[in-house]
């Protein structure tokens, strides 16, 4: 099992989200959050005054997934968020030893789903 982390231009949420339905995959936790990367911000004047801001909106994705669905998660987010600038954003990929669904008290790959 997989626990792919994705952060992501906001804008590029429905495109992501339709390219993981293409492929199955249709349960994930969705937050909004701040970041910056290689973009490092930009330069906004308000009443005459310039500010740098170096935290930019970002949506992260939090997507379990079994062995068998990890690569194609994995290139349906690229393939909804790509837009081939900076600040598209980066995909973590970690190791998921345990699952357990509450409901079910299932665990492993059939709590996963």
């Amino acid at each position: 099992m997989k626990y792919i982390v994705a952060m992501i231009q906001p804008h590029k949420l429905p495109d992501v989200k339709a390219a993981l339905a293409e492929v199955g995959v249709r349960k994930m936790t969705v937050t909004n959050a701040l970041g910056c990367g290689a973009q490092g911000g930009y330069t906004e004047v308000y009443r005459g005054v310039p500010s740098e801001v170096n935290l930019l909106k970002k949506i992260k994705l939090e997507i379990g997934v079994n062995e068998e669905y990890a690569e194609k998660t994995v290139k349906a987010i690229v393939k909804g968020a790509k837009t081939g600038e900076i600040g598209d954003g980066k995909i973590f990929i970690f190791d998921l030893p345990e699952c357990v669904r509450i409901r079910t008290e299932e665990k492993g790959e059939d709590a996963i789903g």
